[in-house]
């Protein structure tokens, strides 16, 4: 059996996706900044593709703009508000997705106020401490993850924006772990930036997308030519945007019934995991639904001589999984998560992410081998 649990680190392509694509691929090669039929035809598929996302985020098709992935959009949110909204400090998380983190280090260093919220010993934002952190500092941004890509822990949007518009600090979320494996309604969040990228529900990578509130504007990140009205040079990736559109239709049309049978295999690695590897744990808060991603399991095993060897080992078997630990090795790069949250450096971890295609004997066979190896 060959079973891959790496879907946080990039999902399969979806048939009807790339059935989508396809025509923009063979046939329709114009490209959209030209004037002539080819191109119009181009583009109206690019417009189309901006009002479907726009509908499923309950947002205006002006608030949407294509990127090459969650990168380069949350790139754009972060040093693009810093350096034309006079913000003058940034809160955030050591836990962050080093697309955020770097960006804001990197802030850091060249003068910008930074303030690393608490976090308790499961990973989770101390409320508390962000209130006061935002009432105490003016001219701030706001920049926390809905879902952590490592162990899954849940950020509540509601609770953050409310602070955010209350002490009129701009909110900016990197939700490309949740977008399109939850509802996120624009009018309803006060969100003023969140991201998306379609290789995270099955759609093409190197395409991705920002939405900007239309109460803020900010200037390009990229410069160019014209292409999204005026927000990003470079010629438009338009069988990536078109595939993007579609992914995320197919996703919020079956999403109540992914999320059920996603749910179902978690569950299920938890309880075979419990029961077959003596003195297992695992990273986050993953009993709790309310705040741990459903599609993320961050699983800490026992110390062992072989941990280094750990996903070696189970590729071997044909189990494609990704892991990490609190230090770093030879064969595995240290987690800066993990490590922030001072996990033994002797016990494995392992991070097993699911799909919409994963199979509940998948689980059982991924569960025997791991166990096998202690």
């Amino acid at each position: 059996m060959n079973v891959y649990f790496d879907n946080a680190a990039t999902t399969p392509i979806d048939e009807q996706v790339f059935e989508e694509m396809k025509p923009f691929l063979l046939n329709h090669y114009g490209n959209p900044s030209s004037i002539h039929s080819h191109g119009r035809k181009v583009k109206a598929a690019i417009e189309r593709a901006r009002k479907k996302v726009a509908e499923l985020l309950n947002a205006a098709p002006a608030e949407i703009f294509f990127t090459s992935g969650g990168t380069e959009a949350d790139n754009t949110a972060i040093r693009c508000t810093v350096s034309e909204k006079n913000i003058q400090h940034i809160i955030t998380s050591r836990i962050e997705h080093h697309a955020v983190l770097h960006t804001v280090q990197i802030l850091e260093k060249k003068g910008i106020k930074v303030t690393y919220v608490n976090l308790d010993d499961d990973g989770l934002i101390d409320y508390d401490h962000l209130e006061e952190s935002i009432k105490n500092n003016p001219n701030t941004l706001v920049s926390l993850m809905h879902g952590n890509n490592e162990i899954g822990n849940l950020l509540s949007l509601e609770k953050v924006g409310d602070f955010c518009k209350e002490y009129e600090a701009l909110f900016h979320s990197d939700t490309v772990q949740t977008m399109a494996h939850y509802v996120h309604d624009m009018k309803k969040l006060q969100l003023d930036f969140a991201v998306g990228s379609a290789h995270k529900f099955h759609g093409p990578k190197g395409v991705g997308f920002l939405y900007v509130s239309h109460h803020n504007k900010i200037h390009p990140f990229i410069y160019g030519g014209s292409q999204e009205r005026n927000m990003r040079g470079g010629t438009e990736n338009v069988h990536g945007i078109v595939g993007l559109a579609k992914a995320m239709e197919i996703s919020y049309s079956g999403m109540d019934n992914h999320r059920q049978h996603i749910e179902s295999l978690k569950a299920q690695m938890i309880e075979k995991l419990r029961d077959k590897v003596e003195g297992v744990s695992f990273n986050g808060v993953s009993d709790d639904p309310e705040k741990s991603l459903y599609t993320v399991l961050n699983v800490c095993l026992p110390a062992s001589d072989d941990s280094d060897m750990l996903l070696f080992n189970l590729d071997i078997e044909g189990v494609s999984v990704s892991g990490g630990s609190a230090c770093s090795s030879a064969s595995i790069v240290g987690s800066h998560v993990l490590e922030e949250l001072n996990r033994d450096q002797n016990r494995g971890a392992l991070r097993f992410s699911f799909s919409k295609y994963n199979t509940l004997e998948e689980v059982d066979y991924a569960v025997e081998k791991l166990a096998s190896l202690y």
